[in-house]
Parts: C-alpha cells; structure tokens; sequence
C-alpha cells in the first residue's frame, strides 16, 4: 500500500498552464471553491496542496499510523470533491476539510475506541539533540500518546485539534458539530484525566 500523498482522484480537466497556474495560486479559498464548481482545471489539485499536509496530520494523529492515514486522507479529498457544493462558507474550507477527516476517521475506527499508538518519529527533527535528550523527550512524548488515547473520543479529538493543531475552541466546535461550551468542557476534563492518567 503506497504511503505517498499522490492525488489520485481522476478528473476530465486537462493540465493547468503555467499561466493558468499562476492565476489560481492567487485566488482565496471561496474563489477557489467558486472556480471548482465552474470546473476551472487545476482549481481543486491546489486545494488539496494547500490542506492535504494538515489533513493527513490529523487523520495520523486519531488514527495513529501513517498508512490507513494515508489513505484517509485520500477519502477525505475524494469526499470533498463530490461534496464541494454543498461547502456554504460558513466556516473556513479547512474548517469544513477538518470536519470530514473527523468524520472519516471515526468511520474507519468504527467500534475501536482507542487508536494504535502513534510512533515516536511523529515530525520532530531530534538531530540537535543529545541521545539523553532524545530518548527522555521520546518518553515523555510516548508517555502523553498513550495517555490521550485513553481519553473518551470527544475528550481525545479536543485535545488534539486544540493542542496539535492550534485550533480555537469556536473552530473546533464547528469541526466537532457542537457548542463552544461543550469544547470548553471536554478540553477541561481532558486535562484532568490526561493528569490522572499521567501520575498513574
């Protein structure tokens, strides 16, 4: 199973021209939206450019391994392709991609409440670092994986989209289809069972 992020999705657009390129590279995402529906070729291959990165991140991040997030991710895009009209601009475009890759990880976790535990390689450059500091920061980092993941799912995915990708809770609220007020609680308990669990 290839773990690469090629886009595979076939479209009927010919190759974008360097022009064309250029064009699109400076539209903002509801101009870019826009120009996918009128089938503007090349419009939604720089979507998935700008957001599959952050997209595949997240879909590691819940379901903790690179090849299933590998294809995840994939089946987020190919989603969003057949959905993109639905997408109103209500929230931001990688607010609404977040919202799928969400939904699409949970459906692949199905019954598992707990993920697989997510390798200690996760995007760290360590080559500045002593192997003493490595192998206690590789610990510690370890140490919180497994600690969040035995988290309940909505605690679990507030702690990520908060804490791995910087989200406020107004966005994750719109990820998670729920209330500010109920992010602002599930991040709260996440963090007294995250100190529970740790000082176990």
């Amino acid at each position: 199973m290839a773990s690469s992020l090629a886009w595979t999705i076939p479209t009927p657009w010919p190759a974008m021209s360097s022009f064309a390129d250029v064009q699109l590279a400076e539209l903002d995402e509801r101009a870019l939206v826009q120009a996918c529906l009128e089938g503007q070729p090349g419009a939604f291959d720089l979507i998935v450019e700008r957001h599959r990165r952050a997209v595949y991140q997240l879909c590691y991040r819940i379901v903790g391994n690179h090849e299933d997030a590998s294809d995840l991710s994939q089946d987020v895009f190919l989603r969003a392709f057949r959905g993109l009209r639905s997408f109103r601009g209500h929230s931001s475009l990688s607010t609404w991609l977040y919202r799928i890759a969400v939904n699409v990880c949970l459906n692949r976790l199905g019954a598992r409440n707990v993920p697989e535990p997510i390798d200690d390689r996760q995007f760290v450059d360590d080559r500045a670092e002593s192997a003493a500091e490595r192998l206690l920061r590789r610990e510690r980092a370890s140490r919180l994986r497994r600690a969040i993941a035995r988290l309940p799912r909505k605690q679990r995915l507030t702690v990520v989209l908060r804490a791995f990708h910087e989200m406020s809770h107004q966005q994750i609220a719109e990820v998670l289809g729920s209330s500010v007020g109920a992010v602002k609680a599930n991040f709260f308990h996440a963090l007294g069972n995250l100190k529970r669990i740790l000082d176990e």
